[in-house]
């Protein structure tokens, strides 16, 4: 894991600044999640603490969540001792992945007392644990660990805390004479030649290194808590893989990382893979971004993984369930497309009607075939028809004019039925599209949509108590750089309730033009260029096509925007629409001020 101790330590540095700061609210806005908003101490800020298991992390954050009408328990607990509490102390133990952050907090009796909240930051087995450090006694965890899967240590309310078991690695900050350095490469390797009473150890243990078979940066991840590969790899690298110049690559690092002094950088190499860590990445080629501090390194880094990571997650089923629906009806044109070709050759079938008709003076009952002369034919040429041995001659050939008209009726049939299927795709494309931008508020607006649609059954009602529905749904409103309001719909709900209620006639409203996408909307009349430009952005950035260039988007006022009655949701027809071309701006995008109203 890129996020090692070093990182840690970076991070614990960094949030220094809000001791002695109130932590104003707390929410949780997934599973996984924490947001703390700070506030005092001359700072004010959001904190994101998650024990996500695939994107464990802690950082300073500027982004947008939508939090559950309910607020979970383990919330609901850190609002009880810690909201209101003024942070006392962070630090890291030793250089693990484990911060400690103590509040003092004035009970509901008015009492002083003092909690800790310690993040483990270890992949899968990441936690969230509330305990009193007087006592070690667990309030809670935002993941449980029972005895049934974990019998070392339990995170259950009223057990004590344990620390993750001890690798036995030495913190690379008590590291300050090339002598102890060497000492600590050579543990690993000589351990068990030692407890032989081996005499031999006058060989530097430098020299032992470089014979031995494990790679310089692996017997730096194996002596040294905190490094991670990447980190050893780079401190192997500056030192030209050379044992003699490992020490001072070693010892240089480690005095700016103890100094505080940072270098935040991400690199992304040739295949889009991307790395980060508090200091330059030499030995990696690519694209090289670096940032003024570690908590704005992770934001770029991680940026909405984790929460596209959970919607996957969570909406899996329902992205299931719209693709399958939307390869049922390309199969139902596939299908349609054979049956009007069919349809095409209805004449063949009048014909043989008449052919039959006109001969049937020559057909007898219990004849399978009649080989008739084709009268319409220029050269006359006979055909064979197939008959019914069981009917007459005039029945076999009502029996023609029966499939004749069946197939031209079904010419007009099939048509509007490719037409109902096409604007099936199109409605279930624009969902698709909606999930891969989709929150997780977003995605439960898209289910009850498609429950409202009747393609769902309503679940709810199996679930408990009915949730209580919001009166209108949350938008995503950007503020551009003329200071305009620019609001984003990013589904049907979103799209209706912004189009049809909250925009004002002279509002200007976007789409990409033939895709599909969000509906957007510019407050107001009065704006330059480069709001429309942005707003133009942002309306290809949250549809199909944006990983394109030079999209297609239309604008036209509110006023020109309609929506047909009994269209599906988020549908609408509009004229007196001009056309930009435009290539969205990722970076500034993401400049652009954003909130959730």
């Amino acid at each position: 894991m890129a996020l090692d101790g070093i990182v840690i330590h970076a991070i614990t540095d960094d949030l220094q600044r809000c001791i002695g700061a109130r932590i104003h609210k707390i929410h949780q806005p997934t599973a996984n999640d924490l947001i703390f908003s700070i506030r005092g101490a001359g700072m004010s800020g959001k904190l994101l603490l998650s024990a996500n298991p695939t994107y464990p992390r802690l950082h300073w954050t500027t982004g947008t969540y939508v939090n559950p009408m309910e607020a979970p328990m383990f919330c609901m607990l850190l609002r009880k001792y810690c909201e209101g509490g003024v942070i006392e102390a962070i630090s890291q133990i030793g250089r693990e992945r484990i911060i400690h952050i103590d509040i003092r907090h004035r009970d509901e009796l008015g009492d002083l007392s003092l909690k800790r909240i310690v993040i483990e930051i270890m992949g899968r087995h990441s936690n969230i644990i509330l305990l009193d450090p007087a006592t070690g006694i667990i309030h809670d965890g935002i993941h449980h660990v029972t005895p049934s899967i974990s019998s070392f240590r339990i995170v259950m309310p009223g057990s004590s805390y344990v620390s993750p078991p001890d690798q036995g690695k030495l913190d690379p900050f008590a590291i300050n004479e090339e002598n102890q350095f060497h000492e600590a490469l050579r543990k690993p390797e000589t351990a068990h030649t030692e407890a032989a009473g081996d005499e031999a150890d006058s060989t530097p243990a430098i020299e032992k290194q470089a014979s031995a078979d494990t790679p310089v940066f692996q017997q730096l991840v194996e002596a040294f808590s905190g490094l991670s590969p990447l980190l050893a790899k780079e401190i192997a690298y500056r030192a030209n893989e050379s044992a003699d110049a490992l020490w001072p690559s070693f010892s240089a690092l480690m005095d700016k990382a103890k100094r505080g002094e940072f270098e935040p950088a991400i690199v992304t190499n040739a295949k889009g893979k991307a790395y980060f860590s508090i200091t330059a990445l030499t030995h990696l080629e690519g694209e090289t971004a670096s940032f003024p501090n570690v908590s704005e390194m992770l934001e770029a880094f991680y940026g909405d993984k984790a929460e596209r990571d959970t919607v996957k997650q969570r909406a899996s089923d329902l992205i299931r369930f719209v693709q399958n629906e939307k390869a049922k009806n390309i199969k139902k044109i596939d299908k349609l497309e054979e049956t009007l070709v069919d349809a095409h050759d209805a004449d063949k079938y009048r014909v043989l009607g008449e052919l039959l008709t006109a001969y049937m003076h020559q057909i007898q009952r219990g004849d399978k075939v009649a080989t008739l002369v084709n009268f319409y034919d220029e050269n006359q040429a006979t055909v064979t028809i197939e008959l019914d041995p069981q009917l007459t001659p005039s029945d076999n050939a009502q029996r023609y004019f029966r499939r004749y008209t069946k197939h031209k009726n079904s010419i007009a049939v099939v048509g509007e039925q490719m037409e109902l299927a096409k604007a099936e795709i199109d409605y279930l494309s624009s969902l698709l599209q909606q999930l891969d931008n989709a929150s997780l508020a977003d995605t439960e607006e898209i289910r009850e949509e498609l429950v409202a649609q009747g393609y769902l059954r309503d679940r709810s009602s199996k679930r408990g108590p009915k949730r209580k529905k919001a009166a209108q749904p949350s938008l995503l409103c950007y503020t551009s750089s003329e200071n305009i309001a620019i609001y984003v719909g990013k589904n049907n709900t979103q799209n209706e309730y912004l189009t049809n209620r909250l925009a004002s006639s002279s509002d200007t409203w976007l789409h990409t033009k033939d895709i599909p996408g969000s509906h957007v909307v510019i407050r107001g009349g009065s704006f330059g260029d480069a709001t429309l430009e942005e707003a133009a952005m942002l309306a290809a950035h949250y549809s199909q096509a944006r990983s394109s260039s030079m999209i297609p988007v239309d604008y036209t006022l509110i006023r020109h925007v309609h929506k047909p009655s009994g269209a599906k949701p988020g549908f609408v027809i509009y004229d007196h629409q001009k056309t930009l071309f435009i290539t969205p701006d990722e970076q500034r995008i993401k400049a652009l001020p954003s909130k959730i109203t």
